[in-house]
């Protein structure tokens, strides 16, 4: 038997490692258990190495318009696909050696393996050099989650590829297919777009990133369509053949009709599914279509077992397990004693999202439809980059900030976002959000002279009829 812990997390990703930091903090005797990569998905196969790879097809882009910025370039601008892989193979690397620094700093026991549950607090963990079994007095699951396949089209690495695939390609695509428009089929549509690939978006909904609020969807589209895109909506995939040669595609747009198309690739975005089964959890937890029930600190019903992250109900995004991690290993110290921590719950209105296309989509809160549906009178405000000095500088006018503000009260409801570094700009408001922060609170901030942030200001200001520079 190995040594006993106070706290055993199972799985490394920025929900997992949070956690086993935050626990550590507080003096628990913490083990975290990892079956691949420190860092887990999100670091080493989904948030940072995709920012990478979309870093350089931005930098590619605006080679492409230096003649827009007063600059002459004198060679060919060209894409080296994988000199571009390695680059984002390398920030990921870079980053899981920092959390293995993490964990030493910290004096968190690494178990590489892979574990299976034997009890609530009691694993197994199986790696090359044997078995061991492990015991805690609390076990906090962070198992992730990997994406869906197509029950007719299983990714293979080579024609039909899910984000991993695409993350490392074994080729350049000439013509793509992606389906679905959620953040991960918009980010990789845009990458491979900028970077030289003929890109078709098929969404089965009736427009794209079908979470954002209506507007900055239609504008997106339009944009993406500006760009060379061909976005399908109301449209679905009815089957996929692979060949050496390609893929052919049967694809039934809005108007029922069915047409057969020739693309080099497919990369699948439908979604993803928990890693919950073949853990031994399945007498211990409650499941909902394989996504582990959970209290609001993170508690399922088998005492000393908890769950947090993409395992969990969503949304599914690093941040909010991060969060849950947090919240998590506060709960389990107090439950060992600690009277000075205070976990907070989480408020799921107030997460963030973000699609770091080009341009980028922000939002945090309820849209201006989903509001009106819930019974609130809003008023809505609405800011154009166009209409900023600094976007203009930028030479990024595209996109616009909107608020949606509660008419009686003046609360913040909703923000929404598109245009260029809207991915930074959106903390503003949540942090507004959880703050509870009036109209009139931002009204009255002073905002820097010249940012792009001064579109928050008058977003808000427009919401009360008071816009200054429109």
């Amino acid at each position: 038997m190995a040594d006993n812990y106070d706290l055993i997390v199972l799985g490394s990703g920025p929900g997992g490692y949070v956690a086993a930091i935050r626990a550590a903090q507080l003096g628990l005797k913490t083990a975290i258990v990892e079956r691949e990569s420190l860092g887990g998905i999100c670091l080493n196969w989904g948030c940072i190495p995709t920012k990478a790879l979309l870093r350089s097809a931005e930098i590619l882009h605006y080679a492409q318009h230096a003649q827009d910025y007063g600059l002459t370039l004198a060679g060919k601008i060209e894409a080296d696909l994988a000199a571009v892989v390695k680059r984002s193979r390398g920030v990921a690397k870079q980053l899981n050696q920092g959390v293995t620094h993490l964990m030493k700093k910290n004096k968190i026991t690494v178990h590489m393996g892979t574990g299976t549950m034997i009890g609530p607090t009691t694993m197994t963990v199986k790696s090359d050099k044997g078995e061991e079994q492990l015991s805690a007095k609390h076990v906090i699951l962070a198992l992730g989650a990997r994406a869906r396949d197509l029950p007719f089209a299983p990714a293979d690495g080579q024609r039909i590829w899910t984000y991993r695939h695409a993350m490392t390609p074994p080729e350049m695509p000439t013509r793509l297919l992606v389906i679905g428009s959620g953040a991960i089929g918009i980010e990789f549509a845009s990458f491979y777009n900028d970077m030289g690939a003929e890109v078709t978006v098929v969404e089965m909904l009736d427009r794209i990133v079908p979470v954002e609020d209506a507007e900055v969807s239609a504008l997106l589209e339009k944009s993406l369509t500006r760009q060379g895109m061909t976005i399908m909506t109301g449209a679905g995939v009815e089957s996929i053949a692979t060949s050496a040669s390609g893929v052919k595609a049967k694809i039934k747009g809005k108007d029922g009709k069915v047409t057969e198309q020739d693309f080099s690739h497919c990369i699948v975005a439908v979604g993803i599914v928990p890693n919950t089964e073949k853990v031994g959890i399945d007498k211990l937890v409650e499941m909902d279509r394989g996504f582990i029930q959970i209290d609001p600190y993170g508690r399922t019903k088998a005492k000393g077992l908890w769950a947090i992250g993409d395992c969990t109900p969503g949304p599914w995004l690093a941040h909010k397990a991060s969060h849950e991690g947090v919240t998590a290993a506060e709960a389990i110290a107090q439950e060992l004693g600690n009277k000075e921590v205070h976990p907070h719950v989480l408020d799921r209105s107030n997460i963030p999202g973000c699609t770091y296309c080009h341009p980028q989509v922000a939002s945090v809160g309820l849209t201006e439809a989903k509001a009106k549906e819930l019974g609130h009178e809003v008023k809505v405000g609405k800011f154009p980059f166009i209409g900023n000095g600094k976007a203009i500088a930028l030479g990024e006018t595209e996109g616009f900030i909107k608020t949606v503000v509660d008419a009686k009260t003046g609360e913040l409801l909703g923000a929404h976002m598109i245009g260029a570094e809207v991915t930074e700009l959106i903390q503003g408001y949540t942090v507004g959000k959880t703050a509870e922060l009036i109209d009139e609170d931002f009204a009255r901030t002073v905002f820097p002279h010249p940012t792009l942030s001064e579109m928050m200001h008058e977003s808000i200001l427009a919401a009360d009829g008071r816009v200054l520079h429109m």
